[in-house]
């Protein structure tokens, strides 16, 4: 548990961005350190790569697990270790992303090697698959697969410390859009505050100006043929 959380705690996306553009991911955009934001400030053959590390680095520490002889139960525990570490980095003064590409990684290779139903996994990546492409955004879609898992774990009768453990993955991504700091500048209610970020992951509805935010006294344009416009 505590090697899963050092490994999801490796900041890939934020050392990609200091190193390639010399910027700080927390300071624009939606603040996340995650393959998202850093594909949209600097280009995807950087955030590719990190999002492919983000992901497998939930597959590999289940995988283990289950080499080093854990139950089902025990390797979800494992992976969310590392989601948590992706989520509060040690590195970063327990900040971080969202924890959805390592969520992907043990969701994947759970039903691969273990007896177990591979239904929470298929809804999983159904509800994940068919609401980008119809809404074409990523945080209601997500909301509604990581929802579905231990829903769908009890659905299909798998033992109750293993729907437990989705449900503890449940918690933690919804935790981890529920508490954050507000962001400076944003004056709405606490109310729409918990709607947005619940269901759109941020603190405002205006998608655009939330996206493409930098710090005070400097501008960010979308970037154009891999380029990021920063003054």
């Amino acid at each position: 548990m505590v090697g899963a959380y050092l490994l999801g705690s490796v900041p890939a996306s934020y050392l990609a961005a200091k190193w390639a553009r010399g910027i700080d991911l927390r300071q624009y955009g939606t603040g996340q350190v995650g393959g998202g934001n850093l594909w949209r400030l600097t280009s995807w053959k950087l955030a590719l790569p990190v999002s492919i590390f983000d992901m497998t680095k939930g597959l590999w520490l289940v995988w283990a697990a289950e080499s080093l002889g854990l139950n089902i139960s025990q390797q979800i525990i494992v992976g969310l270790g590392t989601i948590i570490g992706h989520n509060w980095s040690i590195f970063l003064r327990f900040g971080g992303g969202r924890g959805v590409g390592a969520t992907l990684g043990v969701i994947l290779i759970l039903p691969l090697i273990n007896e177990m139903s591979p239904i929470p996994t298929i809804t999983f990546f159904a509800l994940l698959i068919i609401g980008v492409i119809v809404t074409r955004r990523s945080p209601v879609p997500v909301l509604a697969s990581v929802t579905s898992m231990p829903i769908a774990s009890w659905l299909s009768g798998e033992p109750l410390p293993v729907t437990l453990a989705f449900l503890a993955i449940f918690l933690v991504i919804v935790a981890r859009r529920l508490a954050v700091p507000r962001q400076a500048g944003v004056s709405v209610g606490k109310g729409e505050l918990f709607i947005n970020r619940l269901l759109f992951d941020r603190d405002i509805r205006d998608r655009e100006a939330w996206l493409y935010r930098a710090p005070p006294g400097q501008t960010w344009q979308r970037k154009t043929k891999d380029k990021t416009t920063r003054g």
